[in-house]
């Protein structure tokens, strides 16, 4: 090939090579903020309790619960100052292909069932886990499974 051919190659790969590499970094750019953090989200879930009564009821009403409770750390910075929080998805569960977050009923902090304090409750979950259809909220005692979602409708 001469002296020039394999000078010619290397340029052909250096070119294949940033060409492969600025795709990859396209897709990744363009792609879903949420595809990306999935993993992180749902690979910490606690094991479920073969006796635990949500679940049992959750299964019983054609759910099938995929995972625990989920502790997602929060960091809020608040004029400088960092604050440490959390929030907690007791369960993961599916039915006919679409999956939920479950927030369980409890004594001491009841839902306000409007739409203003539906949304200052629930919509964070919904914002924080797109890929989900909707959250159950799920009362054990009274025997009730909710099915909450949003929309958010773009202005006009």
């Amino acid at each position: 090939m001469g002296k020039y051919g394999d000078l010619f190659i290397m340029i052909v790969a250096g070119v294949l090579l940033l060409i492969w590499m600025y795709r990859g970094f396209y897709r990744w750019l363009h792609s879903p903020a949420a595809s990306r953090r999935r993993s992180l989200l749902l690979h910490r879930g606690q094991e479920l309790d073969a006796d635990d009564e949500c679940v049992n009821f959750l299964e019983s009403e054609g759910y099938a619960v995929q995972s625990g409770k989920h502790r997602v750390p929060v960091t809020i910075n608040l004029d400088g100052e960092p604050l440490k929080s959390r929030l907690y998805i007791e369960y993961i569960a599916e039915k006919d292909g679409r999956t939920y977050v479950v927030k369980t009923a409890r004594e001491r902090m009841p839902v306000e069932w409007t739409g203003s304090g539906i949304r200052d409750r629930f919509l964070v979950f919904a914002l924080l886990v797109p890929y989900c259809e909707g959250i159950l909220y799920v009362d054990v005692k009274a025997r009730s499974i909710r099915t909450i979602l949003f929309t958010v409708a773009e202005e006009a």
